[in-house]
């Protein structure tokens, strides 16, 4: 194994000290012998799992960008192929590795193409010996630490022929002079923070993403302002954790605060994810109910509807301060939109138990859910357990769950019919280009018509005249 490598390591990931996180501002730069290093060559960056991976692709974008690349939508005109990886569920992880298999092709007859993988995966102890041991064609790994490394990294690459690894297995840093090439012109993602530290027992991320760190107001600030200036409409605030935003600070009501002055600026939408219901204050809720510009969508996830299961997961909530919790939100905000995720068949989990995820379900009525059968990640807690369920029990389990998810979102999507919404324009559908498709403040997706003077990022008033479970249809009033 080369000595030169520097491979992820769980143990220093759980590691959490109270010494402050760095927050630098010049940390980023391109070495002299990486300028214009990409002059005449394509990237390509394929991207997997949450918002936050999709933000760190608009990252690297910027700097291949800055290094003189440009982007190619066909991997197979790329000279540089970069994966950006998910580890929440092997699934994600099983389609990274179909990839990587499928590229290795394009590596036989370009032999100079250079292929990395990088993101939370790139985190795993398992998933780097895998790739050390049986996908020769990949080139390059770095993890979530170090993106304002790829400069240095693709060059070192390039020039030795040789693999390179690095991967940082740390607290992190908060770095904010990073460049960056949206996808979007008229939403944004945002960035908060970065981290976590619930350390919820079956969850990766903690370990993958480094400590609870926020970026200073003023940084967030600064960049909602450019965004504003760029006539941009939507901007979502992200972390894996952003109830928590600026509690590692000292800010007394951290994002209740932001979220106020992000409101005030004036920008027409603002959304945020994702929420952990054990931070999420009174003054969220009440500066969420102030403001029309906050859009009235929550994602609340709850994991499961059992308490026992709950201390299990290492939730740090009870089902009955869950249920509070939603009804103060509801109340405060009668016409908000609820989504959650459900994890089935966590390690023994009772018929009983499942039945208490039915019964929330029932309670709160989601718009639509994110629900999967429980995936153990290695080096978390509850990938030791012992698990007694059958898989063809969480699999029944899992079936019925998404009956019930789906009736829900087909009777709270009814009742918009013959409403007039709000949508904000994404552009005309892939799949016939005289309709559009856009969102609703509630964050229902619209197919509609509309003149053909409409454009991009408008924000148009649609009738709803039809509904099925998952989307809307409607046409411009």
């Amino acid at each position: 194994m080369n000595k030169q490598w520097k491979l992820p390591n769980l143990k220093e990931a759980q590691k959490r000290t109270k010494t402050p996180v760095n927050i630098e501002h010049s940390l980023f730069d391109i070495p002299e012998c990486c300028k214009e290093m990409g002059k005449g060559k394509n990237y390509f960056i394929r991207t997997y799992g949450c918002q936050a991976n999709e933000r760190d692709g608009e990252t690297m974008a910027g700097i291949f960008e800055e290094l003189g690349y440009t982007q190619t939508l066909d991997m197979v005109n790329a000279d540089v192929i970069i994966l950006n990886t998910c580890a929440v569920r092997e699934n994600a992880e099983d389609k990274v590795f179909g990839e990587v298999g499928h590229i290795k092709h394009l590596k036989r007859t370009n032999p100079d193409l250079i292929l990395g993988i990088c993101g939370c995966m790139a985190q795993e102890e398992a998933m780097v010996e895998k790739i050390i041991k049986v996908y020769k064609q990949v080139d390059l790994v770095f993890g979530t630490h170090n993106i304002y490394r790829l400069p240095q990294l693709l060059y070192d690459t390039m020039k030795t022929k040789e693999r390179m690894i690095e991967v940082y297995s740390k607290e992190g840093e908060v770095i904010e002079n990073l460049p960056v090439r949206r996808f979007g012109l008229h939403k944004a993602w945002v960035n908060i923070m970065y981290g976590c530290d619930k350390f919820c027992t079956y969850c990766i991320v903690p370990y993958t993403r480094g400590k609870e760190r926020s970026r200073l107001k003023e940084d967030v600030m600064k960049e909602i302002d450019e965004l504003v200036a760029s006539n941009y409409k939507e901007v979502t605030l992200l972390g894996q954790n952003v109830n928590a935003y600026g509690k590692d600070l000292g800010y007394e009501n951290g994002f209740a605060d932001l979220l106020e002055s992000v409101a005030k600026t004036g920008i027409p939408r603002i959304r945020f994810v994702t929420s952990h219901p054990w931070d999420f204050t009174q003054e969220m809720i009440d500066v969420i109910a102030k403001y029309p510009n906050i859009m009235p969508y929550i994602h609340l996830p709850v994991q499961s509807g059992n308490t026992q299961v709950l201390k299990l997961m290492g939730r740090r909530y009870t089902i009955e301060e869950y249920k509070d919790l939603f009804n103060r939100i509801k109340t405060a905000i009668p016409h908000c939109a609820f989504t959650t995720d459900i994890i089935v068949g966590f390690p023994n989990e009772t018929d009983e138990q499942f039945e208490d995820t039915l019964k929330i379900v029932d309670e709160c009525q989601y718009d639509a859910a994110f629900t999967f059968i429980y995936s153990p990640r290695e080096g978390t807690p509850a990938a030791r357990m012992v698990d007694t369920t059958p898989y063809e029990v969480k699999e029944v389990r899992l079936k019925r769950l998404i009956e019930k998810v789906a009736f829900y979102a087909n009777q709270n999507n009814q009742k918009y019919v013959g409403r007039i919404e709000k949508v904000l324009v994404d552009g005309p559908s892939k799949k016939n280009s005289e309709v559009y498709s856009g969102y609703t403040e509630s964050q229902k997706l619209v197919n509609f018509t509309c003149d053909k003077s409409v454009q991009v990022g408008d924000i148009i008033e649609v009738e709803i005249i039809e509904a099925k479970s998952w989307t809307l249809t409607g046409k411009q009033v």
